[in-house]
């Protein structure tokens, strides 16, 4: 089985990630700044904090990343110049003079020429990856659709498109969108809200991740979710991101009469900005359907930066599947309608010792899957559907517990990358064990495991098509902590679970001495699902997209603060040597307090040891809080089906069922005595059918199956 993983490894491309991490973090900043007589403490504010805005831009990213600064002042039609221009450059010295050089005067009163000032700066010469628009303005555009003011205070220009320039912002700001800019909007005055609000749509309809203030008069709070709504039945404008995964950032924020936000709020504007940034450059590792976008005017591409400007594809092409949007009815009698006989394969449960964790960081193969045969119910209807797969709601026979089933749209393929996402399951899960039993029982966390499986005439047939992969439900609100780039979700005071995912990303760096990362932690409560792991080793785990390597390690400890869990752990590493590229991890740690996993190979749910439940019937098993009552419940009485006298035995199926067995059909007297179990020759075939073979025998309760 490893053997044809190793293949599969072998025949995907390379992903090459040096240089990734200062290629999406260098930086474009322009600030475009009103110049108008109200001005002046703002313009006398950002000559006076350039260079301390771009040092501090470096320094947030490691000291690796380039950035430039480019300056537009604008006034009004009046005034001579009416826009004034410093094209990009690294030299705080230019920038600083050229901010001396403008003067905060002219204006004709409550409008400006915003829109001239939007058209230089698209022409400014745009080069690195990520690029931000500071706009810093106290009064709107001319035209009646930018400003809610009488005619009588924008008589020259009130009708759209009347300016001498003749530019309308349905025109302007699309050119920016083409160019991948980052709009950063610092409000002063709400005379400004209608033209934000505009502008903002533009953006929205090219899937940016939009924010207005919720002090803006035209702020919706529950726009998010109308948008998506509207979103799956209207034609798309731009091909620039989606939804789920926005590649643009277009946020408003306030900085009103207080010029000493300027600072703080322009570095987060800029690595806000990254992260979208390094979304596009996840599509494009992930070889994900792309498009190619517009190439970029007054500069040669670098192959970094081309492969950086590679987009999602429309996806209007997907065919699309009635969807039940109801709440599950998990106790209704035949809503589970669709049955499924299933055989398939669940990672091993992990059962933990000194070495666990140092020999499965040392080898795949001491990553053990076992073979298993279900059957499930799921309800016919999805409730969800992605990109290539569709969510059912579904229960395991003779379980009670609830589960996702996901199964391809069309003929699903990538078996091995399924058995790779299973063993980086497994390895999340032996991290968490070691990292539960050494933290408070308030702060555990854990991983839910995925059995991948197969129906009907492709398992027969050896098929690696029509794959079903089964996890348990998540019931509650979903919280995404990090990414495998540079998103961290924001620090607040009263969401501690934020700052233990944090730490356990840190922690499982430091344990392994900087081999692997576990990050893109998301999930509902304490229970993650779909993690990434950075490797030392660029090939261990190559299949899985989301694995950048060395790079990774930079994207993280660039937006990782230590916090109270980090310092309780004892963790050495940190910021400064991920920008020195020396690193010293802690030597030593303390004994744990015992923890297991539960014994239920489609739960495996981590518990300590002294609460883990056991029976005289299952020796040598131990059991969660949930399970614990299923398998006292789920006990039958059966008729020995082996020749002979008539007798019963009992048979407990939820414990069959949990080891992914069928429940047996003869007591244990007559199961020991047939002999006519074989082995199945693990020669040629397909990769399914290998693993079938190697994996099927086993012993349960000392019963060879």
């Amino acid at each position: 089985m490893q053997i044809a993983v190793d293949k599969a490894s072998a025949k995907a491309p390379a992903r090459n990630t040096t240089g990734l991490f200062k290629a999406v973090c260098s930086t474009d900043l322009l600030f475009l700044i009103d110049t108008t007589s109200s001005m002046k403490k703002y313009i006398n504010e950002a000559k006076v904090k350039i260079e301390a805005i771009m040092t501090e831009i470096q320094r947030a990213f490691l000291g690796e990343s380039i950035v430039r600064v480019a300056v537009v002042g604008y006034k009004d039609h009046c005034d001579s110049p009416n826009v004034q221009f410093l094209d990009f450059t690294t030299s705080f010295d230019d920038a600083r003079e050229f901010l001396g050089s403008l003067k905060a005067k002219g204006g004709e009163g409550w409008t400006a020429d915003v829109l001239g000032g939007i058209r230089q700066a698209s022409n400014a010469s745009w080069m690195q990856p990520t690029r931000c628009i500071i706009h810093i303005a106290d009064a709107p555009a001319h035209s009646r659709a930018l400003h809610d003011m009488p005619e009588a205070k924008d008589n020259k220009y009130y009708k759209p498109g009347s300016e001498p320039h003749g530019l309308k912002y349905d025109s302007v700001i699309p050119m920016l969108i083409e160019l991948s800019i980052n709009y950063t909007f610092l409000s002063i005055y709400s005379c400004t809200d209608r033209m934000v609000m505009a502008f903002s749509r533009i953006y929205d309809a090219a899937y940016a991740d939009c924010k207005l203030l919720s002090d803006n008069k035209y702020y919706e709070p529950s726009s998010t979710s109308k948008k998506s709504a509207s979103r799956g039945s209207s034609k798309r404008t731009y091909k620039y991101g989606t939804s789920e995964s926005p590649q643009l950032l277009f946020q408003e924020l306030e900085i009103g009469a207080d010029v000493g936000l300027l600072q703080r709020l322009v570095l987060k504007s800029v690595t806000d900005s990254v992260t979208r940034t390094s979304n596009r450059h996840s599509m494009a590792l992930s070889k994900v359907t792309t498009s190619a976008r517009t190439p970029v005017r007054h500069t040669k591409m670098t192959k970094l930066q081309s492969m950086l400007s590679v987009v999602r594809e429309d996806e209007d092409d997907i065919p699309k599947v009635r969807l039940d949007d109801s709440p599950p009815q998990w106790n209704s009698p035949g809503w589970l309608d669709k049955k499924w006989d299933l055989e398939g394969f669940c990672p091993e449960v992990v059962v933990y010792s000194e070495s666990t964790l140092a020999d499965m960081m040392a080898s795949d193969d001491n990553i053990k899957l076992s073979f298993a045969q279900l059957t499930v119910h799921a309800h016919s209807t999805p409730f969800g559907q992605g990109g290539v797969r569709l969510a059912s709601y579904a229960r395991i026979a003779a379980l009670t517990s609830r589960y996702v089933a996901k199964s391809f749209i069309s003929s699903g393929s990538g078996f091995e990358q399924m058995i790779e996402d299973m063993r980086m399951q497994a390895l999340c899960k032996a991290f968490a064990l070691e990292f539960n039993g050494l933290v408070r029982p308030d702060q555990s966390l854990d991983f839910v495991v995925t059995a991948s499986l197969q129906s009907g005439p492709d398992a027969a047939a050896g098929s690696e098509k029509g794959f079903v992969s089964l996890e348990p439900y998540l019931a509650g609100d979903y919280i995404k902590y990090n990414n495998n780039e540079f998103y961290v979700r924001e620090d607040t005071p009263g969401d501690s679970f934020n700052r233990i995912a944090q730490a356990f990303s840190h922690f499982t760096f430091e344990r392994s001495w900087g081999y692997f990362m576990v990050v893109d932690l998301q999930g509902v409560g304490n229970l993650f699902t779909d993690p990434a792991i950075h490797t030392k080793d660029p090939d261990r785990f190559r299949l899985n997209n989301l694995n950048w390597s060395t790079e990774g390690f930079k994207f993280f400890f660039a937006g990782h603060e230590c916090n109270e869990v980090c310092e309780q752990l004892g963790l050495v590493s940190n910021r400064t040597m991920a920008s020195a590229g020396e690193w010293e991890f802690r030597q030593h740690w303390p004994s744990m307090d015992p923890t297991i996993c539960c014994s239920n190979k489609f739960c495996q749910s981590i518990v300590r040891l002294r609460n883990a439940k056991t029976s005289p019937k299952f020796p040598g098993y131990q059991w969660c809080e949930a399970c614990w009552p299923q398998l006292q419940a789920l006990t039958v009485r059966w008729i020995c089906a082996a020749p002979g006298d008539t007798h019963e035995f009992d048979v407990c199926r939820f414990f069959y069922t949990s080891q992914g067995k069928v429940p047996p059909h003869k007591c244990p007297e007559h199961a020991g005595k047939d002999v006519t179990v074989t082995s199945t020759a693990a020669i040629g075939g397909s990769l399914w059918s290998q693993m079938k073979a190697g994996s099927k025998r086993g012993y349960v309760l000392g019963n060879e199956y």
